[in-house]
């Protein structure tokens, strides 16, 4: 069995909302909708390349909170990821879209309206109930 991919998410709030982002149609899993972040690279700490990828994607300088949720997903193509999402309440700068289709502010209740990457339902469900802050 392959080792998992270590991946990190943000759950950056606003006002009551939550951004997420879509994929372009030239990622892998096009036009899905995620929350940003990416993969740690070697000898990274999860929360230091989250700080990195929302610099990278978004262009703000993130204060990472605690992680929230911890979950093991595997894609029907046999890629596992453990993923770890954290709380981000404060950043400096403008969230701007760098790197995404599109990015949106939206209230927790609206999340499974969007279509999601498998990895992300269980969360956004749980966000959609109120729970996991």
């Amino acid at each position: 069995m392959n080792q998992a991919r270590l991946v990190v998410a943000a759950l950056i709030w606003r006002r009551g909302r939550l951004l997420i982002c879509q994929r372009t149609r030239h990622q892998q899993m096009p036009l899905k909708w995620e929350f940003p972040g990416g993969k740690v690279e070697d000898g990274e700490a999860p929360e230091a390349a989250l700080a990195r990828e929302l610099d990278e994607e978004l262009g703000i300088g993130a204060t990472i909170g605690r992680e929230v949720a911890r979950l093991r997903h595997q894609y029907r193509s046999g890629v596992a990821i453990d993923l770890r999402f954290y709380l981000v309440e404060t950043y400096a700068g403008e969230a701007e879209n760098r790197i995404f289709r599109d990015i949106q502010w939206v209230k927790p209740a609206d999340l499974p309206r969007f279509d999601f990457l498998e990895a992300d339902v269980e969360i956004v469900r749980g966000l959609a109930k109120g729970k996991l802050l």
